[in-house]
């Protein structure tokens, strides 16, 4: 078996900018990611999809954001500069690999290592960052979707592309956070389209618009250093943004209402004769449902004692106190608010890097220790 004094599982901004900053004080680390090419989680978003955060402020640790400073990125330029990123600083990345379990080498407390099953091979490590998603991998779609008429083209947010993938007919998007009003707002341009869900608020500014240099460097500041998990404000908005969709950021109230997007806030609970039925009774006779229903945390490949009952694991700052030398990174209000930001997940990085650091000292110092 391999032995690496640190694995980081997941090659996007978060496992790479740990990684760098791991490199930048001499440890040793190996980034895996099960996609054959870095970016490819991006790549792999809807095609119109845009960054909500101005390049300028898209970059991670050691390199800016190439382009315009005001220009909002797509998920290709942002996937290529990932792989840019890690080519940049050599970043020591395994493509194709999959990771089948995280086990610890002997007692979890004690901090005595871990054990990294993939379908390549077997490593061992003094600790392990789990940099695999902001809110989750594993697509959340309720239970009564299988009940839903064949005829019903089903899509979830992650395998929605474009318009052409749906078919002929009327569409439903369930999920009012900034993805559902996102594919709302494109398909209602060739399909009647209704957007149901809880109203999630809206940033009232235009992203694009010359106010928006002003206000955000603003916002950037109170999501960084305001609504965090140190402050009153930021520990009340902590579950919220967590387990519930965040504001709509690009598209507006205002522009489902001149697209004519049908706009409900009941929830889709249950099928009725294979049409969605929402929660005041009605039903919804379209020829598509598009689930913008998020994600959910799926840690079942970890074997550790400390996740919680609602998959999220037990950590602070990405550090787990119960299980010396598991790390977490890239979580959604994993300090504060900007966590979940591309260019937020850095100073994140940082931190767990430096506890990591803390942890032993280099294998150079160990290995000098030990000769003399």
């Amino acid at each position: 078996m391999e032995h690496i004094e640190t694995v980081i599982i997941g090659a996007g901004q978060a496992g790479l900018s740990t990684a760098y900053h791991l490199k930048q004080q001499g440890r040793d680390c190996v980034v895996l990611d099960r996609h054959q090419r870095i970016g490819d989680g991006w790549r792999q978003q809807w095609d119109s999809l845009r960054l909500y955060s101005p390049a300028k402020y898209d970059g991670l640790p050691g390199m800016p954001f190439p382009g315009e400073s005001w220009s909002f990125p797509g998920k290709d330029d942002l996937a290529d500069y990932l792989e840019s990123y890690a080519s940049r600083w050599e970043i020591p990345v395994r493509l194709g690999v999959r990771v089948s379990r995280v086990s610890p080498a002997g007692d979890p407390a004690e901090g005595s290592g871990f054990v990294v099953d993939t379908d390549t091979g077997r490593l061992t490590c003094d600790n392990v960052v789990l940099a695999t998603g902001t809110f989750g991998r594993t697509p959340s779609v309720p239970s009564f979707a299988q009940d839903l008429d064949p005829s019903i083209l089903q899509l979830h947010s992650s395998e929605y592309r474009r318009p052409g993938q749906l078919r002929d007919g009327a569409v439903l998007v369930v999920g009012a956070s900034h993805s559902g009003t996102d594919i709302a707002y494109e398909v209602a341009a060739t399909r009647s389209t209704t957007l149901a869900g809880r109203d999630c608020g809206e940033i009232p500014v235009r992203l694009e618009s010359r106010r928006m240099k002003v206000v955000f460097p603003v916002l950037l500041f109170l999501w960084r250093h305001l609504i965090t998990r140190r402050t009153p404000i930021g520990r009340k908005e902590f579950g919220h943004i967590r387990f519930h969709g965040g504001p709509m950021l690009r598209v507006k109230r205002s522009d489902l209402a001149e697209r004519g997007v049908v706009r409900t806030e009941e929830r889709v609970t249950g099928v009725h004769d294979g049409i969605p039925v929402l929660a005041d009774g009605s039903t919804v006779d379209v020829a598509n449902v598009v689930w913008a229903t998020g994600f959910r945390q799926d840690f079942g490949w970890v074997d550790l004692p400390v996740f919680g009952d609602d998959g999220w694991p037990r950590e602070y700052r990405g550090v787990c106190d119960d299980v010396p030398g598991l790390f977490f990174c890239g979580l959604s209000f994993q300090y504060s608010f900007s966590s979940m930001l591309v260019g937020g997940c850095g100073r994140d990085a940082a931190y767990v890097a430096r506890r990591i650091a803390s942890r032993a000292p280099r294998r150079s110092e160990r290995r000098e220790r030990e000769a003399a």
